[in-house]
């Protein structure tokens, strides 16, 4: 495989999981949303609650498509390094709760995570 198709691949590779970590943002708000406003309108917190629990999950899940996305650019930053080694791999690296924790706490995620959440337990609570 020649040194440029393979730094597609990882680049293939990266621009997916940041279109995922798009796409759970987008589901985030929009969830959000439209069980804020069923809340508000029924006066019932439990359609608010399930959004706390949106919130949690896409935020956990976007912490981990934006710790894999930076294990894959740490593999490509590799592998430019080694470029005619002949050695290639897809793997990135190991990734663990820690780099998921430090992920979440990333501007990227926690901001909108934090936003939504915020705003669905002020609605869960005032319902």
């Amino acid at each position: 495989m020649e040194d440029a198709e393979y730094l597609k691949l990882i680049q293939a590779i990266i621009n997916r999981l940041a279109g995922n970590s798009f796409l759970l943002k987008g589901w985030t708000v929009t969830l959000v949303a439209g069980l804020s406003a069923f809340a508000k309108s029924d006066s019932n917190p439990s359609f608010a609650w399930i959004a706390v629990f949106v919130v949690a999950v896409f935020s956990v899940l976007d912490a981990y498509y934006l710790a894999l996305e930076h294990a894959y650019r740490d593999l490509y930053d590799e592998a430019v390094r080694q470029t005619n080694s002949g050695v290639w791999t897809l793997k990135a690296g190991k990734l663990g709760l820690r780099h998921i924790g430090r992920a979440l706490l990333r501007p990227a995620v926690f901001l909108l995570h934090g936003a939504a959440l915020a705003v669905s337990i002020a609605v869960a609570t005032s319902a």
